[in-house]
């Protein structure tokens, strides 16, 4: 089936087709550049005609959202609303242009334009609204959402900065502003009408007859910002709405006209940076303080809108569960809790215990790890400071859950329980569990660990209350539209089905050992690797082998997703080439991408490590094309697209037990690479599908690394019995990658030696003996690409639209439409 013949076939009103020509889309981007961007051809820049585009493609989707709202309004359908800190949604022309099924007349009138189609794509700015996994998941279920024509809103914060541009000074780690916003955003649109009063600060007071004041220090407006998600085949359309802090009073006239100019404008700093940076620095008592204060503003602003929404249509808030149903992503948002029944106890009257239950029969939540570390926790002092009301609330909600608990006489611990614990610090993870009437985990493993670690005694409690929804993601951005080369060849083997109906793609399993079909898959793959060898030489002048194997790790740079171990496995491959240069060494390029968080200093040092690992081995002629380093800045979903479907390894080798899920292993497997990972997260299930001899498992399981905890770990041990590792820390501290500074690295070896929380140094003679494997393996590039077909056609189950059914069944009690 060519791709004209497919785009005949789009859905338009109702399943319609979208009635579309190259000549009337070319006029449509001509009138664009002319009316909305004042350009004329002869004058327009290459980001004036990528504008011009965005704008005609938004026309069509446009259409579209108003038929959706339409439809959502006329039939009364439950709402889902899913407020995120994060949506990591990357750039949206090519999304939009795939969605819509337009493809061809898109390409077809930019060539008659004289501009290049893939040219107009890369000016646009990806969108920093998150760091990794939780953003991206969210942005997935999003489009999966309306793929599936469930009326819904995701709600979060727009960000001016967003997440920071990394770039390396001499191997670190250098936290610049994102600028996304600078030259104009063709997506969104600005909701001045829809702004909500959030308050911070102050005294509560109560009348005599029972109302309730909250007398508010500061007061900001939350203005809404529309985006529109259009699903596949633009059948529907759903919003992301996110909210800009802005000043309630603009300018202090007052002070401005006696020359006082900077205190002047202080109330508009003061608002506006609420929605400046995302994850601002939280060490310090200022960082801590705007950091709540953005959780609150966009939770807030979004139950607010939530409950107005609610009411156009509907005029009993008693029976708000029957049309709403908002899951929280992770606990950032866990203050709705005691914002959703403060709004329905102080606005209109109801009871406490009345509040309650409908709070908690409107809320879900999804946890997201087993660290408690990293479930957040707020200082009362502060919390009441902030948010003296819902300190209250929470006061009261974890009083009258204890009784109720004791009353039952079970056998938890009430420490466990507690939402305050001892009066210093309020457990947001125990309050977004106590307010949700259900809590999912994210993948098999990582659901029953909630049951057993971080959950256990609310498990007792509530054992219906924990669900699992494994993750998934959108195979519209993570193959069709990513990897050209492999859509193509699976839209002549299969047609289009697996779209949006992921199951359908291991319908090309059978052609795993088809001679012509392995050799056209080689073939994506290869160009798909070419491409990325482009990019690597671009943007760091590194020049690769697009032969080799290209063995990636892209992740959020934290300790327990290992990229220490990553690391000291190619100083030990370094270090066995340059013993035995003439051997029969396999060429790598390693690849890593990632931030880490501004104040996470041992992260921040791991990345300079790999950077200078990275120059000594790929300025080391004994060495080669046998190995090289590629550590790429500012990995973002852009940068994803490309590294993806280029990868032949994927590294997914967390300490087992700590990763909830995981979905880049999932985006990789799609794309054709094999996983080298623990038995972790969504590692699980992946090896269940694609089978034991197509994956590279190593590693302790999560119940020995509890069990070598509880008995008490002596990396000293491991390391000195091991002359490959010991080798490795050995260089690490002994200048070999640091000449001018012989310390540097002495803290990360001091971790290993004496900690080694992350269980790094237990796992490395097993993962450094499964590398080896691969190596062999490789070589075999027949057998390779028949493994790597069978990883692209059994992972279809890993979809985010299997996922969002899951939600809709067991979690917000929503019928998808398609």
């Amino acid at each position: 089936m060519n791709d004209t013949s497919r785009i005949d076939e789009v859905g338009g009103s109702a399943g319609q087709p979208l009635a579309l020509t190259a000549a009337a889309f070319r006029d449509a981007v001509r009138a664009k550049l002319a009316y909305a961007v004042g350009k004329d051809p002869s004058r327009a820049t290459a980001k004036d005609w990528s504008m011009a585009l965005s704008l005609a493609v938004r026309d069509k989707v446009v259409e579209r959202w108003f038929e959706s709202t339409k439809a959502s309004h006329a039939g009364q359908k439950k709402h889902v609303y899913y407020l995120s800190m994060e949506f990591l949604i990357g750039r949206l022309l090519n999304d939009a242009v795939c969605n819509l099924g337009i493809e061809a007349q898109v390409r077809s009138a930019c060539a008659e334009l004289g501009i290049d189609y893939q040219a107009q794509l890369e000016q646009e700015s990806d969108a920093a609204l998150g760091n990794g996994g939780l953003g991206r998941l969210a942005a997935c279920f999003l489009d999966s959402m309306s793929t599936l024509g469930i009326p819904a809103h995701g709600y979060g914060i727009r960000y001016d900065h967003g997440l920071f541009r990394q770039r390396f000074h001499d191997g670190w780690q250098v936290e610049e502003p994102e600028d996304w916003l600078v030259s104009g955003r063709a997506w969104e649109f600005e909701r001045a009408e829809m702004a909500y009063l959030v308050k911070f600060g102050g005294q509560i007071s109560f009348d005599g007859h029972g109302a309730t004041y909250w007398r508010a220090d500061e007061t900001v407006k939350a203005v809404a910002y529309d985006t529109p998600i259009a699903g596949w085949k633009g059948r529907h359309v759903n919003t992301l709405r996110l909210w800009a802090s802005r000043p309630v009073e603009v300018l202090d006239l007052g002070r401005f006209n006696h020359g006082d100019y900077m205190s002047a404008a202080e109330k508009t700093i003061r608002a506006e940076t609420i929605s400046r940076v995302l994850y601002p620095d939280d060490t310090t008592a200022e960082g801590k303080e705007l950091r709540l204060k953005q959780e609150y503003f966009f939770t807030s602003a979004s139950l607010q809108d939530i409950i107005r929404r609610y009411l156009e249509d509907n005029d009993d808030i008693r029976k708000l569960p029957d049309q709403v149903a908002i899951q929280m992503n992770d606990t950032h948002p866990a203050i709705a809790v005691a914002e959703l029944m403060r709004i329905l106890a102080d606005d209109y009257r109801l009871t406490f215990p009345e509040a309650f239950d409908i709070t908690r029969q409107c809320l879900s939540y999804t946890n997201h790890t087993l660290m408690p570390e990293a479930l957040e926790r707020w200082n009362t002092n502060l919390f009441r400071k902030v948010l003296p009301r819902h300190m209250q609330i929470i006061e009261w909600i974890d009083y009258h859950h204890l009784a109720e608990v004791q009353g039952r006489n079970l056998p938890v611990s009430l420490d466990a329980i507690r939402i305050i614990e001892w009066g210093s610090e309020i457990k947001m993870g125990n309050l977004a569990f106590v307010g949700s009437h259900r809590v999912n985990g994210v993948s098999a493993l990582h659901t029953e660990l909630m049951k057993q670690t971080v959950f256990k005694d609310y498990h007792v409690l509530y054992p219906d209350r924990i669900v699992n929804e494994t993750n998934g993601i959108t195979p519209r951005r993570w193959l069709y539209e990513c990897n050209p080369g492999l859509r193509a060849l699976l839209l002549e083997s299969i047609g289009d089905g697996w779209v949006d109906n992921l199951d359908k793609i291991e319908e090309a399993a059978k052609f795993a050992t088809d001679a012509s079909f392995r050799e056209k898959f080689a073939a994506a793959k290869q160009a798909n690797k070419v491409r990325l060898a482009a990019e690597i030489e671009r943007r760091i002048g590194l020049r690769v082998d697009p032969t080799a194997l290209f063995d990636v790790q892209i992740k959020r740079m934290h300790e327990y997703k290992r990229q220490l171990l990553n690391i000291l496995e190619t100083i030990a491959l370094y270090q066995a080439i340059r013993r035995g240069p003439g051997a029969e060494w396999t060429p790598r390029v390693k690849i890593f991408g990632g931030k880490a968080a501004p104040g996470y200093q041992i992260a921040k040092r791991i990345i300079k490590l790999a950077n200078d690992v990275a120059r000594i081995v790929n300025n080391d002629p004994i060495i080669g094309d046998r190995l090289k380093v590629a550590v790429l800045p500012n990995y973002n979903v852009s940068l994803a697209e490309i590294i993806i479907p280029a990868a032949d390894l994927s590294e997914q080798i967390s300490t087992a037990g700590m990763e909830a899920s995981g979905t880049g292993n999932m985006k990789l497997a799609l794309n054709g690479a094999l996983t080298i990972g623990t038995l972790d997260g969504a590692n699980v299930e992946i090896a269940e599908r694609v089978g034991p001899d197509n994956i590279y498992i190593f590693g302790l399981t999560a119940d020995d690394v509890a069990g070598l905890r509880q008995r008490g770990y002596n990396p000293n041990a491991t390391i000195d019995s091991d002359p490959t590792l010991k080798g490795a820390i050995d260089a690490m501290v002994n200048g070999t990658f640091s000449p001018d500074d012989h310390g540097r690295f002495n803290e990360v070896a001091d971790r290993l030696w004496h900690t080694d929380w992350f269980l790094v140094t237990a796992d490395f003679q097993s993962y450094f003996q499964t590398q080896r494997t691969i190596d062999v393996d490789y070589r075999d590039r027949a057998r390779w690409t028949e493994r790597s077909i069978l990883n692209t056609t059994k992972v279809g189950w890993f979809s985010s639209d299997r996922t969002i059914r899951g939600y809709s069944k067991d979690v917000w009690g929503v019928e998808p439409r398609f």
